[in-house]
């Protein structure tokens, strides 16, 4: 079993080198940051509210931001999780104008272990109610793994996830996101979290690339 987990170790460690290093082949990145607090509601019932940020042009120029509140409800199965959620978006537009989205969600995620590596497949609806475009329904599925070992003094814990976006509209995929990170606790009660990230977007019937690097931060009360 220690050997097992060795080389799933040395498996995560290859990928996250491998993906940071892809990651700066590019041109230029995006940098995403985001802050989440989770605290308990009642018995089976937790609620998340976070903010993200996301600044392009090399991490210099602030383009998207959004606020988010989650309801989990955790009491059907130990594999479930069911919950909904709603986001507030502000994204520039071409003309360097923050247009608003309200996004109204619903949270599936079936979890477990394979192998001893965490496996967890969320889906996610969300009615995407905007200011300037057409109003859309768009799928979303994102499977994590997570491998069973620590890494460093800072006791990393790696993982991979991917994730594909449908427009229901069309039923077509038009975007895919691999991310390739570890987590960590900073103190009790805080996490912290480091990833690349690789995006493609289809956009008029080409597809288009970022390369992103993330941090985010999680209170749990």
């Amino acid at each position: 079993m220690k050997i097992g987990k060795s080389v799933l170790c040395i498996l995560a460690v290859s990928v996250l080198s491998g993906s940071i290093c892809l990651g700066y082949e590019d041109e230029g990145f995006q940098w995403w940051t985001s802050a989440a607090a989770s605290f308990e509601i009642a018995e089976n019932w937790k609620g998340t509210f976070g903010q993200e940020f996301r600044l392009g042009d090399d991490g210099g120029n602030l383009y998207y931001e959004h606020s988010e509140l989650t309801l989990t409800y955790s009491g059907l199965a130990e594999w479930l999780d069911i919950g909904p959620a709603f986001r507030l978006v502000y994204e520039k537009d071409g003309n360097d104008d923050f247009k608003r989205e309200n996004r109204p969600q619903l949270n599936v995620t079936i979890k477990g272990k394979v192998f001893d590596l965490g496996v967890s497949s969320r889906s996610r609806f969300e009615y995407r109610d905007r200011t300037d475009k057409e109003d859309v329904w768009r799928y979303r599925n994102k499977v994590t793994v997570k491998f069973p070992c620590e890494l460093t003094a800072l006791k990393l814990k790696p993982y991979i996830a991917d994730e594909i976006f449908i427009t229901m509209n069309d039923d077509n995929v038009d975007r895919n996101r691999f991310y390739s990170g570890a987590t960590f606790e900073l103190r009790e009660g805080l996490d912290m979290d480091l990833y690349y990230m690789w995006q493609a977007s289809r956009s008029s019937g080409e597809w288009k690339d970022i390369h992103v690097l993330g941090t985010g931060l999680k209170f749990h009360f």
